[in-house]
């Protein structure tokens, strides 16, 4: 059974996870979170000291929730890289699909300069990024993949993978403009089939060897 003490983190950290997501670091007050989870202001300066300490423990759990699942799927033995790396895309788009108001609010927090938010991204991006390029790197070992530069492969994995779950958080301000894209939106873009069939399209583009085709139309003659 969970201690009084550390259930009383969590219920902050659970009432911080909504108003984070809503306010940002700069909106967030800690009256406004000891609210939300019935406690006075001072029980959560015991606990987290200050609002930079609580964002900064809020944000990392937000992050141990994905990296678990994601390590898990990097590490499974006797499995194909571009199979681990297909199921560390699905962990990591799936999680920022369900959690994409948090995940938005995180880079416009980070753009404006929020010391917790960017000491968490450079503690915590890495991490990540190792499991997705070992496994792209093992994927060239076993000859699944043409060579292609690094960084094409990364921005053609995010613009398929992550790019349309941001991009759906602003579909609502534009639906009055555009009502065509408002119609149906969930289910082609944020749906779990819809993510799937996104990585399986981006895993296949990895496979192509058109690159080859541009790289030597780019070369003087």
């Amino acid at each position: 059974m969970a201690r009084p003490s550390r259930q009383l983190d969590q219920a902050l950290l659970d009432a911080g996870r909504l108003l984070y997501a809503a306010k940002g670091a700069a909106g967030l007050s800690v009256r406004a979170v000891a609210e939300a989870a019935g406690v006075t202001p001072s029980l959560f300066h015991y606990h987290f000291g200050s609002k930079q300490q609580f964002i900064s423990a809020l944000l990392q759990q937000l992050y141990e929730d994905m990296y678990a699942p994601l390590s898990l799927a990097a590490g499974q033995r006797g499995v194909p890289a571009l199979s681990r790396l297909r199921a560390m895309l699905m962990v990591a788009g799936g999680f920022v699909q369900s959690q994409s108001a948090l995940a938005s609010r995180i880079w416009a927090d980070a753009g404006q300069g929020d010391p917790a938010t960017l000491a968490f991204l450079r503690r915590n991006v890495p991490r990540h990024l190792r499991l997705i390029l070992g496994a792209l790197a093992e994927a060239d070992e076993e000859g699944s993949l043409p060579p292609q530069p690094l960084q094409a492969r990364m921005s053609f994995l995010a613009g398929a993978v992550l790019a349309p779950i941001f991009l759906a958080e602003r579909v609502p301000a534009l639906a009055a403009e555009m009502p065509v894209l408002s119609a149906g939106w969930d289910k082609a873009v944020q749906s779990d089939s819809a993510l799937a069939w996104r990585i399986d399209c981006a895993l296949a583009g990895l496979q192509s060897r058109a690159h080859d085709a541009l790289r030597s139309e780019d070369q003087p003659r």
